[in-house]
């Protein structure tokens, strides 16, 4: 899934659902390319840690590829980086 923007409390509802759909199973596997997002708060780090949470329970992985300099300092600051892998691009993460 490749996102664009900015990933906070006015899309988190979308981007949940985009993640894991409105209903039915649950993605045994995401990659979400960040390339495109130039900002990033606190819903948006809740809506991915979800995400991951019911994939690994489904026994599934999340992965997060290209985030911006600003975006990743917030993953790793957070600790989020620690849990959900986070690649330079889509294609090292489909292949981790």
């Amino acid at each position: 899934m490749t996102l664009r923007g900015e990933i906070d409390h006015d899309v988190r509802d979308k981007l949940s659902k985009a993640l894991l759909g409105d209903e039915g199973p649950v993605p045994a596997r995401i990659v979400a390319d960040l390339s495109g997002v130039s900002f990033m708060d606190s819903s948006g780090l809740n809506v991915f840690v979800t995400a991951y949470q019911q994939v690994s329970d489904a026994k599934g992985w999340v992965r997060i590829a290209g985030a911006q300099p600003s975006v990743l300092r917030v993953l790793q600051m957070t600790g989020v980086d620690s849990v959900i892998p986070c690649h330079p691009t889509t294609e090292q993460a489909l292949t981790a």
